[in-house]
């Protein structure tokens, strides 16, 4: 079987699509000796403008060739973010053409990447696989609300239509989703493979450090975004809890100045900004933290989603202080009752929660998570969904 794979995001760069692609990719390694053959067209490092990584541009392993697509440099912004997908489906186009394979599968959180896999797969006559990761439409129904460019959203909704009622299947990363996609397409099987906890993590010892030094520690690692909230939130808890702990706040993004700006007009001194580090050193960061942190904003898509972030603090063992609603936190409340919960830009919760947790254990036994939802596991039995998808249109057996 030949297989196109498009992802926006890949190793090395740090997102959580491009961690989900690497083990999915991982996965199907085990089925190059039955004459598997891959073509996984993706992007040059570029989540974050303040985390240069650098990747070939081509890379040939024999069973899997990567094509690297170089964008222009970001910021973040939906316009830079748009320009540079441009770039992207230009490329693609161009190294598609002419060319087929036996299955298209598309990783998609921006819908586009999910209209791009359509477009080529119907082109080339080949099935569609498509992994979707979050419901853009629906984000963009509240973000866009006041903007002028809520005139795109009947756009954005025929594109995700289209996209997908041409896949022969679909998988989404959090069962909040399968309302939504069955509506949209309700004639197209829908599968639930979550994201999970990759092995960098699950081989590595947590304990917590015999002595500490300073304030407990609270550490968020990952997006500062609109979805993730955080300049709604933080400086308003941090300067409740000066002096009794301090926050360290690891990542880039559209609202990283906004949650500069916050934090400044609050005066808040326990706060600590620092820039996006690589997966070894987020490691160390784990060992250090006494809390780790969690927030997505009060929208009413963000109901429906369950953030990668959940496992992989969850194999830590650290205590988990999570801002979130819906299927997230009916998910924690059944996977990780350890866990302290409170809605989603509720600064005094936050705050209640915050004090609860400093008083219980350090390090909680959480085995059974990990063994559940190693990615390891799961990537490999979406692998062999995702090949059984296309096994009709090519010899694979």
């Amino acid at each position: 079987m030949k297989l196109l794979i498009l992802s926006n995001y890949f190793t090395p760069d740090l997102s959580a699509g491009s961690f989900r692609m690497q083990a999915f990719v991982e996965a199907l390694e085990p089925h190059a000796a039955q004459g598997l053959e891959v073509d996984l067209i993706t992007t040059r490092p570029n989540r974050y403008a303040s985390h240069q990584t650098e990747a070939p541009e081509y890379e040939d392993r024999g069973w899997l060739r990567i094509h690297r697509i170089a964008l222009p440099a970001h910021k973040g912004g939906m316009g830079d973010q748009a320009r540079a997908y441009v770039r992207y489906a230009l490329a693609v186009r161009r190294l598609t053409r002419g060319r087929s394979w036996d299955l298209v599968f598309a990783t998609s959180s921006r819908l586009m990447t999910a209209g791009l896999g359509a477009h080529v797969a119907r082109r080339m006559d080949a099935p569609l696989y498509l992994d979707i990761r979050d419901l853009f439409t629906l984000n963009m129904d509240e973000l866009l609300a006041r903007s002028p460019l809520k005139l795109l959203l009947p756009v954005f909704r025929q594109i995700e239509r289209r996209a997908f009622r041409a896949a022969r299947r679909i998988n989404v990363v959090s069962e909040g989703f399968l309302p939504h996609i069955q509506t949209v397409a309700p004639g197209v099987p829908v599968s639930c493979f979550t994201n999970g906890i990759d092995d960098i993590f699950l081989a590595e010892d947590f304990a917590v450090p015999p002595a500490r030094d300073g304030l407990p520690l609270i550490l968020y690692a990952g997006n500062m975004g609109e979805g993730q909230g955080l300049h709604r939130i933080v400086p308003l808890v941090a300067k409740a809890l000066e002096g009794r702990v301090r926050f360290r706040l690891i990542g880039d993004g559209g609202k990283r100045r906004d949650l500069e700006a916050a934090l400044m007009a609050q005066g808040v001194t326990n706060v600590e900004l620092l820039p996006p580090v690589s997966r070894s050193n987020l490691i160390a960061q784990y060992r250090e933290a006494d809390i780790l942190f969690l927030h997505l904003n009060d929208l009413d898509a963000f109901c429906k989603v369950l953030p990668s972030k959940l496992f992989e603090y969850a194999a830590t063992g650290r205590p988990i202080l999570a801002g979130i609603a819906g299927h997230a936190a009916d998910f924690v409340a059944a996977e990780l009752p350890d866990a302290e919960v409170f809605a989603p830009c509720d600064a005094a919760a936050m705050r209640t929660r915050v004090e609860r947790l400093l008083t219980q254990a350090p390090q909680i036994e959480r085995a059974g998570f990990r063994h559940r939802y190693a990615r390891r596991t799961i990537m490999s039995v979406m692998a062999d969904d995702v090949l059984a998808s296309g096994q009709s249109s090519s010899s694979l057996g």
